[in-house]
């Protein structure tokens, strides 16, 4: 067992502190499209859409994302859908043990009127495979709103989270972001859920450890496909 120095800033920015947005917004006659990879809002924070079910239109973030109330919008401030549950034990102290478990979602009820896509902004599209893990050395990705997409590897595979390395970047903003899978050929594999910095690695919970928490937290009618 280790333990990492935490270097937690959160990954989630204030509205106030978050510069120009990386997407035009919808004409207004169009729905608002709901998508991974997107900027969210909640409250004063500013935070990256992870994954978005098509089918139980519940999309998925960071559990420390969440505002005081239940009102999720984009960057235009339409609103999206409501937050529905979530689960947040982000240590807030100096260390982190390699064993502790971590656990780190957010699932959101997307409105009646709004478009939704599993793509990610450059268009590949971002598949749900609970079953699918990570093992240390794999090649990764993340998408967050600020730094885009940034590849590397995964450093280490611990209890119910994992952390990377070589070349994944994050910076305020991209907490709850999509990590995944990112073969040359076919779409992306969804691994995790973007929560912090533990260290100097950038780390995420597992998507199979918080689809497993979505079973239990909301019944199993409403496991991501």
């Amino acid at each position: 067992m280790r333990r990492l120095t935490v270097r937690i800033f959160a990954a989630s920015a204030t509205v106030a502190a978050f510069g120009p947005g990386l997407w035009p917004a919808a004409a207004s006659a169009d729905p608002t499209l709901v998508f991974p990879g997107m900027e969210i809002h909640q409250d004063n924070k500013v935070c990256t859409l992870g994954y978005v079910d098509p089918v139980t239109r519940i999309a998925f973030t960071a559990g420390h994302c969440r505002g005081g109330g239940p009102v999720v919008t984009d960057r235009d401030h339409n609103v999206i859908g409501r937050l529905a549950t979530f689960r947040d034990n982000t240590p807030s102290g100096s260390t982190v043990a390699t064993d502790q478990l971590i656990s780190d979602y957010e699932a959101i009820v997307l409105n009646d009127n709004v478009a939704v896509n599993n793509n990610l902004p450059g268009g590949r599209l971002l598949e749900s495979n609970p079953t699918v893990t990570v093992q240390p050395g794999q090649a990764v990705c993340h998408f967050g709103v600020i730094t885009g997409e940034t590849c590397g590897t995964v450093e280490s595979v611990n209890n119910g989270w994992f952390t990377m390395s070589h070349g994944v970047q994050s910076q305020k903003g991209d907490s709850g972001g999509p990590v995944y899978l990112a073969p040359n050929d076919g779409p992306a594999a969804m691994v995790g859920i973007f929560n912090s910095v533990w260290g100097d690695f950038p780390a995420a919970v597992s998507w199979r450890a918080a689809t497993d928490q979505v079973h239990q937290d909301l019944g199993g009618t409403t496991n991501p496909r």
